[in-house]
Formats: C-alpha cells, structure tokens, sequence
C-alpha cells in the first residue's frame, strides 16, 4: 500500500501517509495481506506507529468479503433486491445517514472544540481528529438522537438518555441531603442589629453567670427549598413512589384480586340465564298490579271525575 493510515499509541494522534517502515507479517492469520506499516508521528516524533486497527481491520474484510461468484449466485444476489426498501424498510432506514454520513445533515450547533468544553475531559474521542470535525461528535450524536425522535415522534427512542440524566438529578438531590445534614438542619447565627449611625452592631446579653452572650437568631437551613422543590419535579414523594400506608393497602387489595374475603362470587352464565327466565315470568304480574294501583289512586280518581274521562285503558 502507497498510503496507510497510522495510529500513534504516545499521543493517540492519527494521520494518513506513506508508510516509512514495511515488514512481512510473521502472523499465519495474516494471509489476507501479509505486510505491517510503520510510520513516523509528527505529533510527538515518535518512530515506527502502527497502522490504525480499524483500516487493518477492514482489509481483512474487503478480502473475505468477496459476495457471490458464479452467474447463479450473483442473479440470486439480485433478485433478493427487487421489491425493496418497502415503506416499512424506509422508515427503518433513513436514518442510516446519521451513523456512516452518507448524505447526513451537518450539525454546527456545538463546534468541534477539543478540550474546550467541561464535558471533554471525560470524553474518549482522539483530540486532533475532533479538531477536524465541523462539530463535536458527542454532542452531535446527541442532537440528532432527540431529531430523530421528535420527528418519528417516538420518545421511547430517549429513554436511556433520560434515564441516565434522572438517575444524575437523584444521585445531585442525595449530595445535597448529605451537605444539609452536615450543616444542619437548624443554622444559628449571631442576631446582628443597625444602629442609628450605620454600624452593624452584634447583640448580646449577660446571662445568670455573669458572662456577656452572643443574642443568637435561628432559622432553617435555606437549602431545604430547592431540595423540596426539586423531588416534586422529579415525583419523588412518598405517595409518588407508592410507599405511603394508603397505597401499600391500595396495592395489596389489587394483589388480591378476587381472593379477598370481601369478594362478591362470581354469577355462572346458567344462573343468571335463570334470573332473566324468571323476572320475565313475573312482568305480567308485577304490570297487572300497577294497573290496579293506578286505578285506586284518589288523585287520579278526582281528575276522572272532575273531567268527565277515564284514563283506564
């Protein structure tokens, strides 16, 4: 190979050039190219780096990845073809763009800066091909994952992000617990009073024993606000979390279904057939004696006789 792309193992530092250093391959597993490239950084000057893995690693797979050979074999490589992508297939698809590039939208958002955001020193991307890029991979990635899902409108799609950045906020709210309990719930302080000229004045009192005392002003650790306000936002109260006494007694009813004591028994489809059958049988009963009712009723027995007209059918 002409031109090899290496990889410094001192400073992590990848370039592209002609190989300084070409030596056989003593590895039998290396009969797919049977050659190791040397080059020289000139980022730090270190001699004979090797050939970055991933440009070794695709060689192997250019060489055994051949496809099909025979006329038979590559018409049925073909025809597997026709018929796709179909419209299930695209949806699916379309966002290949944003893991290999191909055609992919270019984010300029949140600039490649190595080293020049907090988040940096935790990141694991090679400094100087960051600086190459037009934008921050990480955060990149980052904005096109919430894209993607705003547009599918799926929010499933950021469910590990969000479950990462909510086990964050508890992990912050239980930090912050700790330092108000080391603190103090209660602060105390010493009760500081204007005078009339402007000088901040401290009060204090002579006790029983005859020694001067600071005047002392409690009030409650002012931290307790946001910590309050922030476990409503993230639903971490009790009742929230199911642990009341109330939602235990809620669950454990629903745990039991219809084996509780104070489950009504179920009506067999027999049963209740006989129930209808036998309400039926009493209707022209029950309709005979309302008509008797109507007849003996001494209101209506005054509106007959006041109008003339019987109202009996």
């Amino acid at each position: 190979m002409d031109r090899v792309t290496f990889r410094c193992l001192v400073c992590r530092h990848d370039w592209a050039a002609q190989p300084d250093l070409v030596e056989p391959d003593p590895d039998p597993a290396a009969a797919h190219h049977p050659f190791r490239y040397y080059g020289n950084c000139p980022a730090c000057d270190e001699e004979h780096q090797p050939q970055a893995p991933w440009e070794r690693a695709l060689l192997k797979a250019h060489q055994m990845s051949t496809g099909p050979k025979t006329p038979a074999g590559q018409a049925n490589s073909a025809a597997n073809l026709e018929g796709h992508p179909t419209p299930e297939e695209a949806l699916r698809t379309r966002f290949n763009a944003m893991k290999h590039g191909l055609n992919a939208r270019v984010a300029h958002y949140f600039p490649a800066k190595p080293d020049g955001y907090a988040f940096c020193s935790g990141c694991e991307v090679n400094r100087y091909w960051c600086g190459e890029q037009p934008a921050c991979v990480k955060q990149t990635e980052l904005f096109m994952l919430h894209s993607a899902a705003f547009e599918q409108k799926n929010p499933k799609a950021l469910a590990k992000i969000h479950g990462d950045l909510h086990a964050a906020l508890v992990a912050s709210l239980q930090m912050c617990l700790q330092a108000v309990l080391g603190d103090g719930v209660v602060l105390k302080v010493p009760k500081v009073h204007v005078d009339k000229e402007g000088n901040c004045v401290t009060l204090t009192y002579v006790d029983e024993h005859g020694q001067l005392r600071n005047v002392m002003e409690y009030s409650a650790n002012p931290a307790f606000k946001p910590i309050a306000d922030l476990v409503s936002r993230l639903g971490l109260s009790l009742s929230d979390l199911g642990m009341t006494i109330k939602a235990q007694e809620d669950e454990e009813a629903q745990l039991r279904g219809r084996l509780g004591a104070d489950a009504k028994p179920v009506e067999m489809l027999q049963d209740f057939s006989n129930r209808m059958a036998a309400a039926l049988e009493r209707m022209p009963a029950l309709v005979e004696a309302s008509r008797k009712a109507a007849a003996q009723d001494p209101v209506l027995l005054e509106h007959e006789a006041q109008t003339g007209r019987s109202s009996a059918k």
